[in-house]
């Protein structure tokens, strides 16, 4: 396939002795470029990690990798290349031709002339093993390490191909991108589960001391409060960065660190809005992502969630479904499994509650409407019904994992606003919240969606941790 071994030396004794001036450099090539290109090149520089290496008597293979495609470009290079510090997961510089491969499984292929081991890997501590597929349980024990096995590739290059979507999503929509404060004064949830801050002096010392701002800051929990300011202004914004809960969870579904998107609309007076945006949303962002990076996305469903292709694709081509919460208790009610926690009218659905209405409603994505009002943070719009009354907010639940998205119409009226938030004894804390609706308030809402089960959802992984790039546990001295 490849001529002999003197032939390979001619090449490489013919190449190397151009005069210098006459030598043309190398064009550098990312491996995912190697593997799309349609046309030989002469003259090609790859750099990356080495996935396999494979010596026989006339003819050496490499398999190299740079994070930019699942797929591996395969280099076939003379023996005499190979060296003891060839080995997987070593960092190599290659340089040579790009011609079509004779081999059925890829296009192209590169012709090494030239081999550089940049970076040594010592195989035997390396925890991962050359043809081995780590699950991702052990994969999780290597936190500084695990972004080189495929799964972690895989899901990096989508979670990076689902920001860039959800940002253009907005964008094409005509909304702002706000930037939101990390630290802050307030507790948007009114849950009181907040990391506060403090400096280091502050921790050592024992008596009273000064806040550094002055009053008890905290890692913010959400950014609507400041995007609802914002929406003063601009009819659309959003806003797309972490967010901090200090729930004493260390489940499959809890994260104290994680993204969330969270979008406001001014002049918006329906629920149904708010929830066409919120499907809108869901359906670009994920067609974007399976569009961009197929064969990631094939990875998790092949190997993670093998039926999970088929719900997205007939959850793309059909509409969610809405019921209120009062028909969700009454569903809840009538059905014959038995539950952790009772329904009943007034208490918030537990995941398993929700898991349950999205089986009961076809195994799709389903708004719940119209929560009581006790159960909701006190910036929700007041629907002024009964006997049971209710507050304007919805919940998207999905299959597999419950609650995706919250949102509400916001209370825009400043009498049903005072009222609640003097029940609540908030009002001193809140009264910039109230300004806003003395200077032009207009009636508006908006939702949140967290950006790691989302993408939790789509891939079907069970463990959300499997979704970050640094899992925060065991290893905390580290990360």
């Amino acid at each position: 396939m490849l001529g002999t071994r003197g032939g390979w030396r001619a090449l490489r004794y013919c190449s190397s002795s151009l005069p210098r001036e006459q030598r043309v450099p190398a064009a550098r090539l990312r491996v995912r470029e190697a593997l799309g290109s349609r046309e030989a090149a002469d003259k090609v520089k790859v750099q990356g990690w080495v996935r396999s290496v494979r010596s026989q008597k006339e003819v050496l293979f490499l398999h190299i990798n740079d994070g930019s495609s699942l797929e591996s470009l395969q280099v076939v290079a003379d023996p005499s290349l190979e060296c003891r510090d060839l080995t997987f997961g070593s960092a190599v510089e290659v340089q040579g031709k790009l011609v079509k491969s004779p081999h059925k499984m890829q296009d192209v292929e590169l012709q090494a002339e030239a081999i550089h081991v940049v970076g040594p890997c010592d195989t035997l501590s390396f925890p991962f093993k050359i043809k081995e597929r780590h699950p991702l349980e052990y994969v999780r024990q290597f936190p500084h390490l695990r972004c080189r096995s495929n799964a972690l590739g895989a899901l990096l290059r989508i979670r990076s191909e689902a920001t860039a979507a959800i940002h253009s999503f907005f964008q094409d929509n005509g909304y702002v991108h706000i930037h939101t404060p990390i630290i802050t004064s307030n507790d948007c949830e009114g849950a009181g589960e907040l990391f506060q801050i403090g400096t280091s002096q502050e921790a050592k010392e024992s008596a009273e001391k000064k806040h550094f701002f002055n009053v008890p800051t905290f890692l913010t929990v959400s950014g609507q409060l400041h995007l609802e300011a914002m929406a003063g202004a601009f009819t659309r914004v959003f806003t797309f960065g972490p967010t901090f809960r200090a729930e004493n969870s260390q489940s499959r579904r809890h994260l104290a660190e994680f993204y969330m998107v969270e979008a406001e609309l001014s002049f918006t007076e329906s629920l149904q809005d708010i929830m066409q945006v919120m499907e809108h949303l869901f359906k670009t962002a994920t067609s974007t992502v399976f569009s961009k990076c197929p064969r990631d996305v094939e990875l998790f469903h092949k190997y993670v969630a093998p039926a999970q292709k088929g719900r997205l694709e007939q959850m793309l081509k059909n509409k969610f479904v809405i019921i209120s919460y009062n028909e969700a208790v009454e569903i809840l009610k009538q059905a014959s499994q038995t539950f952790n926690f009772k329904p009943e009218w007034g208490c918030d659905l537990q995941t398993e509650h929700e898991k349950y209405l999205v089986k009961h409603c076809g195994d799709v994505p389903v708004f719940v409407i119209n929560y009581p009002y006790d159960l909701k943070p006190f910036y929700m719009r007041d629907n002024e019904d009964g006997p049971q009354h209710t507050v304007a907010a919805v919940d998207l639940l999905v299959p597999g994992i419950g609650e995706l998205c919250g949102g509400s119409l916001r209370e825009e009226r400043l009498p049903f606003l005072e009222s609640r938030l003097q029940r609540l004894g908030l009002t001193d804390a809140y009264q910039w919240y109230l300004d806003l609706r003395k200077f032009g308030s207009v009636p508006h809402g908006g939702f949140g969606m967290g950006f790691e089960r989302y993408l939790q959802y789509i891939l079907g992984v069970d463990n959300i941790k499997d979704v970050i790039p640094f899992p925060r546990f065991p290893h905390s001295c580290l990360l």
